[in-house]
């Protein structure tokens, strides 16, 4: 049994359905690997395995009365911790929430539960979501699986080491500027960003709202297609969520890019983009074209203010959304007598966020503020609707655009962490899918050092079905997702 943690989700539940194995024996498998593996990659902050294997033997129960199976059954997934679990220790990495239970569950993980996937517990991540790295966790950060001195990425830095570590076949994240899709180019995952709007973000806890989006992330594109067909869908409860009819996107999946036109957007390779990277990932793009695809370069010369547009739009959206965290409602107190309102609400959100949120809330405040809101936050908003009309443009006459996930391999731990400016630079390639609201997948295309190296293939709006057959057919026609890391 010691090798069923390696299974796929597709495989688990064909071998529970056929009685070769069961939930229990699978979910025990799944905890004897973390109790192997994560002292050294500290993936998770909560878990859950008494609930887990409560939850599996009730699976196997169904298996034994013949009863219907829901599409995940007994699959171990991992989630991240801003995402609201009902009686589960919901964090945000952050000390601010350290010991919040939520009274309810995202809709997200209401729809896993129903087809019988089995939560193992809770990620670890960058605070509130804020980071490309997961070392701003206020539980210590993560490791990458591949070489432990190394960064994972972030924010979903916990969910894509637990996949990759054999901790758990499924996981979660979340996507502001890049989160689900850094960490699985750093890891060698792969983890969609879904058009904005297509994934409920109820239960989510709020960074960005017009940014982010839940998305899953595996170990292979169908357990990646498997996943996002059940959490997709209309949800009358987030205000964000389109009304569109749910897909089985495993259908999808066709081995064939004949004829399917991809550009090349020449600012994904420009001055900050590591050379390894772009050569890596034209060696994809050659490939898929070995495949039958066509390619032509071209260009989105907006994007050198993506990144900016981001920065401002995301900051002055934190700090609106954290302004709820006053030590008085809810979140961390300062355990002091004799302080007045005013000065409990400072010194509770001093102590109980971490500098980069603080950094964020600081910028976001100061963008926001009378005589600023049109110089910086207005303008932002601006540009970003150029940024959506050049993406609309270009997918006239593409089917996909490609490029790198991440401008450089990963890095040490500690490297960048001091310098703030330098890790918002790791984030240019992600960051104008989500002010454009677009889906995007980040797929294993090559090593450097043996390190992780991750191709990005963005799509028009509401189409996954192209990104994900893309995906799939340069998965099929490559070895790098059957790679582990050796830990």
């Amino acid at each position: 049994m010691s090798k069923l943690h390696e299974l796929t989700a597709k495989q688990i539940v064909e071998k529970i359905r056929d009685k070769e194995i069961t939930a229990e024996e699978c979910v025990s498998s799944i905890f004897e690997r973390i109790s192997e593996v994560e002292d050294k990659v500290h993936a998770f902050i909560t878990l859950v395995e008494n609930e887990a294997l409560k939850k599996a033997r009730q699976i196997d129960e169904k298996v034994l009365k013949g009863e219907s199976l829901g599409r995940l059954a007994g699959v171990p997934i991992a989630v991240k911790d801003n995402i609201c679990t009902k009686g589960i220790r919901t964090t945000c990495s952050s000390r601010m929430l350290e010991n919040f239970v939520p009274p309810y569950n995202a809709t997200v993980i209401e729809t896993a539960k129903k087809e019988d996937a089995i939560i193992i517990g809770k990620t670890n991540m960058d605070s509130y979501a804020m980071g490309s790295t997961t070392e701003t966790s206020d539980f210590g950060p993560t490791y990458n699986p591949w070489n432990i001195n190394y960064v994972p990425g972030g924010s979903s830095g916990g969910s894509v080491t637990a996949i990759m570590a054999g901790e758990a076949t499924l996981a979660l994240g979340s996507d502001t500027g890049g989160s689900v899709r850094c960490p699985a180019s750093f890891c060698a995952a792969v983890g969609i960003k879904p058009t904005f709007g297509l994934v409920s973000r109820y239960g989510l806890i709020a960074y960005a709202n017009s940014l982010e989006q839940i998305g899953p992330i595996t170990r292979d594109v169908y357990d990646c297609a498997l996943l996002l067909s059940i959490i997709a869908g209309h949800d009358p409860r987030d205000s964000t969520s389109i009304n569109v009819p749910k897909k089985n996107y495993t259908r999808l999946l066709v081995n064939n890019v004949t004829n399917l036109k991809i550009g090349v957007p020449k600012e994904f390779f420009e001055e900050g983009v590591n050379k390894v990277v772009s050569q890596t990932v034209w060696d994809g793009v050659k490939k898929l074209v070995e495949l039958g695809a066509l390619y032509e370069e071209t260009s989105l010369p907006s994007l050198e203010y993506a990144l900016p547009a981001y920065y401002l739009i995301a900051m002055s959206e934190a700090s609106s959304n954290l302004a709820r965290y006053d030590g008085i409602r809810y979140g961390y107190r300062i355990d002091e007598e004799g302080l007045n309102w005013s000065e409990t609400f400072s010194k509770s959100r001093r102590i109980g966020f971490g500098s980069e949120v603080k950094r964020r809330i600081i910028l976001g405040t100061f963008a926001l503020s009378a005589g600023y809101y049109d110089r910086y936050y207005l303008k932002a908003l601006k540009v970003r609707t150029i940024i959506k009309r050049e993406f609309e443009e270009a997918f006239k006459k593409y089917d996909v655009l490609i490029g790198p996930t991440m401008p450089t391999p990963p890095f040490k731990i500690g490297e960048k962490i001091e310098d703030p400016l330098s890790l918002y630079l790791c984030d240019i390639l992600t960051v104008p899918i989500n002010l454009a609201g677009l889906p995007a997948i980040s797929i294993p295309c090559g090593f450097t050092d043996d390190l992780p190296i991750g191709m990005q293939i963005i799509g028009k709006h509401l189409d996954k079905s192209i990104i994900l057959r893309v995906a799939y057919t340069f998965e099929r026609n490559t070895d790098f997702h059957k790679q582990k890391p050796n830990l």
